[in-house]
């Protein structure tokens, strides 16, 4: 079995490029999706995965 490198951000960007797309369709056809969090404690780093998470959110429509 030989090992396969993976680039990871063009992964990524693949997958939110699909993401988006299952999106548009979702709005064509009346429905909105969104995103819910429940932030338990204030661990920064934490805050910043939310933080994160809402901005690739909102870049997928």
């Amino acid at each position: 079995m030989s090992a396969a490198i993976i680039d990871g951000k063009a992964f990524a960007a693949g997958v939110r490029g699909r993401v988006g797309a299952h999106v548009a369709a979702l709005k064509a056809r009346g429905v909105v999706p969104g995103l819910a969090v429940v932030l338990v404690g204030e661990d920064p780093a934490s805050a910043v995965y939310v933080k994160n998470k809402g901005i690739q959110t909102r870049e997928a429509g």
